[in-house]
C-alpha cells in the first residue's frame, strides 16, 4: 500500500451507492476488459459471497457491465449499462453462486470472449473504498496491485520466452522491476506480469506480441489509480507512531506531512487539484438532497436530512448548530448516493456523509477558509490510509465499525487539525473515536446502503465531535491510535459473516425489515 493515493482514502469520485460492490465492482471489469485482445463479445459474470447477495441493491450488475463498456466510477450511464450493452451488442450473463468458502466477501469471477474464439478469465475482488486486486487469471492465481506500469502477457510456458520479452521491452528504455510468473504446469500455458518502473508503450507491446510463445499482452492500468507507479516516496509511514515522528522531525502538522506524501506520488498540481475537487463535491453532496429531497432506490429512505436540517427549535436547544449541521448534512450524503448521485466515498460510499458532514458543518459554523479546510482534508486522508493499511475500511471485511468507525476517526483527527490541534491530539481522538465504534455491525436492510447506514452516518458524526471536543480538552485516549487500530481489525475479524454486510444478520433480520424485502422487488435476497 505504499502507493496508495489520498484520493484512494478520499474517494473514489463515484456514483452510488456503494464504493466496494459499485464503483470496485466497476474497476474490476474494467481491468479485466484490458486485459484480454480484441473487442468481447460475451462476458459472463459469476458473483461470490456479499456481491452474490446485495448485487440488485448495488448495482453491482450495472457497474460490472459498464466497467466492461469503459466507463467510468462518475459516469452517469452506469445507470443506463444494461441499455448500453444491448445497444452495442455485448451479450452478458450473471450467475449467482452459492459457494464462496474461503474467498473474500466481494469476489467476481469474469469471462470474456472475443469474437475470434478468445477467451480470458479473472477473479477479482473489491477490498473497500473502491480498491482492486485481481488474485486470478485463467485459474492460475496472481496478484496484480496496480502499484507499477504493468505488461500482463499469456504465453506457452517454453524455454527463453521470458528473457525474449525481458529483452524486447529493454530496447524500448523500459526498465522491468519486478517479474511474475505464474503457469499450470510445465510446458503448458502460463501467464507472467512484468511491472516496469517507465510506461508500456503499444510499440512495445506489438513486437512482444511477435514472439512466438505469446499468445496474449497488455499494458494494464487499474482504473481509478492517480499514482506516478514506482515513484519514490519520501514522507511514506505505516504506523501513528512513525507519522508522528515525522510531524516532530520537520515541524508539520499531519495534513501537511500527508500532502507532501501525496505530491510525492502525483506532483503538486494535481495534489492542489484534486482535493479542491473533492471539497467541492462535498459541499453539493451535503446540500443538493437537502434543498431537492429524492427518495432512493429502495425507499427506505429519502427527506430525512432536511427534516433534522430544519429541526425544531427545542432540537437545537437540545444540541446545538453544529451537531444539526453535521448530522444534516452526513445523512444528506448518503440520500444522494441511495439515488445514484455523484459523491465522494470518505473513505466508502457506506461511510460517505461522515467526514463531510463534520467538516462542511465546521466551515459554515466557524468561517474556516478553503486553506484551511485543505490541510484538515489532507489529515483525515492520513488516518484514513493507516486504517486502510492496518485495519480495514470495508463492511464485508470488517464491520460497519471498519467504515462509519474509520470515517469518524477522520474526522475527528480532521476536525482537531481545524481547531489547531497538534498532530498528538488529533491521533488521540481518531482513536477515542474508534472506541466508541468498536464491534459496531454491518447490517444493511435488504442489502441496501440506505438504512441503518443512513441514521450510522449521522451517530458517527456526532461520535466525531465528541471525540475531538475530549481530545481538545486534553482528554487523552488511554489506549494508543495504532493498538486501537490492531483491536479494530481483530474484532471486524471476529463479526460473523452474518454481520458483515450479507444482509443476513443484525437489523437486516428484523421482521420489519425482513416484510419491506419481501415487497421492494429491488433485493434478489
Amino acid at each position: 500500500m505504499s502507493q496508495m493515493s489520498s484520493f484512494e482514502i478520499l474517494g473514489p469520485i463515484m456514483i452510488g451507492p456503494s464504493s466496494s460492490h459499485t464503483a470496485g465492482a466497476l474497476r474490476i471489469a474494467k481491468l479485466a476488459r484490458s486485459l484480454i485482445f480484441g473487442e468481447v463479445s460475451h462476458v459472463h459474470f459469476i458473483l461470490y459471497n456479499s456481491f452474490a447477495r446485495t448485487h440488485a441493491g448495488h448495482g453491482t450488475d450495472k457497474a460490472l457491465l459498464a466497467g466492461i463498456l469503459d466507463l467510468n466510477t462518475d459516469d452517469y450511464d452506469i445507470k443506463h449499462a444494461f441499455e448500453l450493452a444491448n445497444k452495442s451488442g455485448l451479450s452478458y450473463e450473471f450467475e449467482y453462486s452459492e459457494e464462496g468458502d474461503g474467498l473474500h466477501p466481494n469476489t467476481v469471477d469474469i469471462i470474456m470472449d472475443t469474437p475470434d474464439g478468445n477467451r480470458l478469465q479473472i477473479r477479482g475482488e473489491s477490498r473497500g473504498g473502491g480498491r482492486i486486486v485481481v488474485s486470478q487469471i485463467n485459474g492460475i492465481e496472481v496478484s496484480l496491485s496496480g502499484e507499477f506500469n504493468t505488461l500482463f502477457i499469456v504465453h506457452r510456458d517454453t524455454p527463453g520466452v521470458l528473457a525474449k520479452v525481458s529483452t524486447t521491452i529493454a530496447n524500448f528504455g523500459i526498465n522491468v522491476a519486478f517479474m511474475r510468473s505464474y503457469r499450470e504446469n510445465k510446458g503448458g500455458m502460463a501467464c507472467t506480469i512484468f511491472e516496469t518502473d517507465e510506461p508500456i508503450c503499444q510499440e512495445a507491446i506489438d513486437e512482444v506480441l511477435e514472439i512466438e510463445a505469446v499468445s496474449t499482452a497488455s499494458a494494464v492500468v487499474v482504473p481509478g489509480a492517480i499514482t506516478n507507479p514506482g515513484a519514490t516516496v519520501d514522507h511514506d509511514f505505516i504506523s501513528g507512531t512513525e507519522l508522528l515522528e515525522l510531524c516532530s522531525k520537520e515541524d508539520k502538522s499531519i495534513g501537511q506531512i500527508m500532502f507532501e506524501r501525496e505530491c510525492e506520488l502525483v506532483g503538486k498540481e494535481l495534489s492542489v487539484a484534486k482535493m479542491y475537487e473533492v471539497l467541492s463535491i462535498f459541499k453539493e453532496e451535503t446540500h443538493i438532497p437537502i434543498e431537492h429531497p429524492e427518495r432512493s432506490l429502495g425507499g427506505l429512505i429519502g427527506g430525512e436530512a432536511r427534516k433534522v436540517f430544519y429541526a425544531p427549535e427545542k432540537v437545537l436547544k437540545l444540541v446545538g448548530e453544529l451537531r444539526i449541521k453535521s448530522s444534516a448534512y452526513a445523512m444528506a450524503v448518503l440520500e444522494r448516493s441511495a439515488t445514484m448521485g455523484l459523491i465522494v466515498a470518505s473513505p466508502t460510499a457506506g461511510a460517505s456523509g461522515v467526514v463531510p458532514g463534520v467538516l462542511i458543518a465546521a466551515q459554515e459554523e466557524m468561517g474556516f477558509s478553503d486553506e484551511e479546510m485543505f490541510d484538515a482534508l489532507y489529515t483525515s486522508c492520513a488516518v484514513g490510509y493507516l486504517l486502510a493499511r492496518n485495519a480495514s475500511v470495508s463492511g464485508a471485511e470488517g464491520g460497519c465499525q471498519a467504515e462509519t468507525g474509520s470515517a469518524s476517526a477522520m474526522a475527528a483527527a480532521s476536525l482537531c487539525q481545524l481547531m489547531g490541534g497538534g498532530p498528538e491530539v488529533c491521533l488521540h481522538a481518531a482513536s477515542l473515536a474508534i472506541a466508541n465504534a468498536l464491534g459496531l455491525v454491518c447490517d444493511p436492510i435488504c442489502g441496501l446502503v440506505e438504512a441503518p447506514c443512513q441514521v450510522r452516518n449521522a451517530a458517527m458524526a456526532a461520535n466525531a465531535i465528541t471525540a475531538a471536543t475530549l481530545a481538545l480538552s486534553d482528554v487523552k485516549a488511554v489506549v494508543p491510535f495504532d493498538e486501537s487500530v490492531e483491536v479494530m481489525k481483530k474484532v471486524g475479524a471476529a463479526l460473523p459473516k452474518s454481520l458483515r454486510e450479507t444482509a443476513e444478520g443484525g437489523l437486516a433480520q428484523a421482521p420489519s425489515a425482513l416484510k419491506h424485502c419481501a415487497t421492494c422487488g429491488i433485493c434478489a435476497l
